[in-house]
């Protein structure tokens, strides 16, 4: 029974590497602080400035895909985003008439996701949030955004969020078009939230008087969700961990990365 204990907790502590490689007592679980100590150290072995790299993340040099398992098939011709709610003037998009409107391309894009990778220096391309409220008009008490996704996903975000240029609704990724595990045709594009808020397969934008939870934020998420001030949950991490295995193992949601 000992030795079996000891190969169980090599295992666990064997990513934690040595005291003198880190700093820390392999035999010590790897806390949040932890992490992100390790993250940083990261960072600098890529290259990355770790003052972009917000508390408890560590980079990644790929593009992690989270899901629970369906990602919806929607075809260029057949999709279309509404925007309604509060507004005066409700509208309702197809893709080649979002291609037609003022685009706007980001470089040089970080992006963070609340189960714990970042990842540096992306690209993409769309039409800012901005514009298409601008197009339906808001009307005077405006002031949140519940966003909706093809996958029956939703999220809840402040005006203020996607003003002012701060979100993009995001058609093309690295230079190519948006791909559909990543939440192609269409998905938006918040990267000063964590990517939860970011939804994929965006299919509407529905305009509010007042806040309304979506999805994560009704199962323990927190409601803003910024990732310099670790705003990742409402509730104890560990109820939410169990929530979200639990719903991973049926409801046909996304979690957005």
């Amino acid at each position: 029974m000992r030795r079996r204990s000891r190969i169980r907790d090599r295992c666990r502590f064997a990513d934690a590497g040595t005291r003198d490689q880190i700093g820390h007592n392999p035999g010590m679980p790897i806390t949040a602080k932890f992490f992100g100590e390790r993250g940083r150290r990261r960072a600098e072995s890529l290259g990355i400035d770790p003052l972009r790299l917000p508390p408890g993340q560590s980079p990644t040099t790929k593009w992690p895909v989270l899901d629970l398992g369906r990602q919806p098939d929607v075809g260029l011709e057949a999709w279309r985003l509404r925007v309604d709610g509060a507004v005066t003037e409700p509208l309702s998009l197809g893709y080649a008439e979002l291609l037609g409107l003022a685009q706007t391309t980001w470089t040089d894009t970080d992006i963070h996701c609340v189960t714990r990778w970042s990842q540096f220096g992306m690209s993409f391309t769309g039409v800012e949030v901005h514009t298409l409220l601008e197009l339906a008009g808001l009307a005077a008490d405006a002031s949140h955004l519940l966003v909706h996704g093809y996958d029956g996903y939703s999220t809840n975000v402040p005006l203020s969020d996607v003003s002012d240029g701060r979100g993009l609704i995001v058609h093309a990724a690295q230079g190519g078009p948006l791909t559909r595990e990543h939440g192609g045709p269409v998905r938006l594009l918040i990267p000063h939230l964590y990517l939860w808020k970011s939804a994929k397969w965006l299919s509407r934008l529905e305009v509010l008087t007042e806040d309304r939870l979506g999805f994560w934020e009704e199962n323990g998420y927190h409601h803003r969700g910024d990732p310099w001030a670790e705003e990742r949950y409402s509730e104890p991490e560990y109820l939410v961990k169990l929530r979200r295995r639990e719903l991973r193992g049926g409801a046909p949601v996304a979690d957005p990365s």
